[in-house]
């Protein structure tokens, strides 16, 4: 008895160090997301956001003023003021003049540039330019240093992925995709796995085994005959291609048999006697349909319900396929498929794109995961 106890607790233990495993690797990558999207720019590409709360060091460049500015002391003209006109307070460790070597020289230390000509750039940014002659030009010295920069969150990345590049109304066209598409294929799979499960009429055999058929087909070999069908019907009606109604049919078409599958095994798998009292009781189907089997399935419907928003949410193949790219009706998936070929190295919209992308599923699925492994389960045991 000592041994069994012993053996059960090792592999619970095993488990939660199992789960404990696969959280944490599914939480940095989102975490890392989340604060490089409220990161600055600069040092986003300085350092990685494990280090955004410590100061960033980076190498900049700049320009000292124009000969315009110069001053004569003690028979020297003399440049002075402070390499970071915008105010911030950085430190700098070392600079240089050439870009090959740009901290060549040691903070706070007087550097030669040749013909007299010297240059000391502090710590704080100020520096001082001296030299015998005067200095001619309307372009200033170009300078390089090692400045380390504290840590900084702004906003200004969200402003301008939801307003400027045009986030905001592609996850509009997002949801208007999305929601649709996950409420119809529930309504028609709920229907068609209750009677499927519990009534019976001549085929039934064999339209549970198309349906278990079609799980296999490949959604790639469907995509151009059902585009070619879309089109037909939508000539012949006069019902312009590429409108949302089409996508949320093709979305439909693509989960019903999932849908259907998995609904009808836990609606097979309900009490008989519930089934039975009700019709004795004169009950019809659809009153056993809408009182008592619906509320009864709502785990594995709120299951089926995150499987399907997730995957239209993330699909970007169909929503290529069967609607447009015009700005009312871009999804989300090809905006972000269109930043990275224009915005490629603009690491700032990128992170804060993905994280908006997956804030949505995010909040579906912890607000809906109480049912999910319940209605995944539920009809494993017992079938109809």
């Amino acid at each position: 008895m000592a041994v069994a106890t012993g053996n059960s607790f090792a592999s619970r233990f095993g488990v939660h160090i199992a789960v404990l495993f696969f959280v944490v690797i599914w939480t940095i990558p989102t975490l890392g997301i989340l604060v490089s999207s409220i990161r600055d720019k600069d040092q986003i590409i300085a350092s990685g956001w494990w280090n955004s709360f410590a100061s960033s060091s980076q190498t900049e460049a700049g320009r000292l003023p124009a000969a315009s500015t110069q001053v004569e002391k003690d028979g020297k003209f003399v440049l002075q003021g402070n390499i970071f006109g915008d105010g911030a307070k950085r430190g700098i460790s070392a600079f240089g003049v050439k870009a090959a070597a740009p901290t060549q020289y040691p903070a706070g230390t007087s550097a030669d540039l040749g013909d007299g000509v010297t240059l000391q750039l502090n710590a704080d940014g100020s520096f001082v330019m001296a030299s015998p002659k005067a200095f001619e030009g309307d372009r200033g010295q170009r300078i390089y240093y090692a400045s380390s920069a504290p840590p900084k969150f702004t906003p200004e990345n969200y402003q301008t992925v939801l307003f400027s590049e045009g986030i905001g109304r592609s996850f509009m066209n997002s949801l208007t995709v999305t929601i649709p598409a996950t409420v119809i294929p529930i309504l028609i799979a709920a229907f068609a796995a209750y009677a499927l499960a519990w009534m019976r009429f001549p085929g039934r055999a064999l339209l549970i085994a198309v349906v278990i058929g079609l799980l296999v087909v490949p959604l790639q070999m469907s995509l151009i005959p059902l585009l070619k069908l879309y089109n037909g019907v939508g000539t012949f009606f006069g019902v312009p291609s590429k409108t949302y109604l089409g996508i949320w049919l093709a979305h439909t078409g693509f989960g019903l048999p999932f849908a259907i599958y998995l609904l009808r095994s836990y609606i097979a798998g309900l009490p008989r006697e519930i089934m039975e009292s009700a019709r004795i009781d004169g009950a019809s189907d659809f009153e056993i349909f809408v009182k008592i089997v619906l509320p009864l399935s709502f785990p594995v419907l709120a299951s089926f319900a995150i499987f399907q928003f997730l995957w239209v949410w993330n699909d970007l193949l169909v929503a290529m396929v069967f609607l447009g790219t015009a700005p009312d009706q871009i999804v989300l998936t090809a905006k972000l498929n269109a930043l990275l070929g224009s915005r490629g190295g603009n690491w700032e919209i990128l992170t804060t794109s993905a994280f908006i992308t997956i804030i949505v599923p995010l909040i579906v699925f912890f607000s809906l995961q109480r049912y999910f492994v319940r209605g995944l389960l539920a009809g494993s045991v017992k079938g109809g």
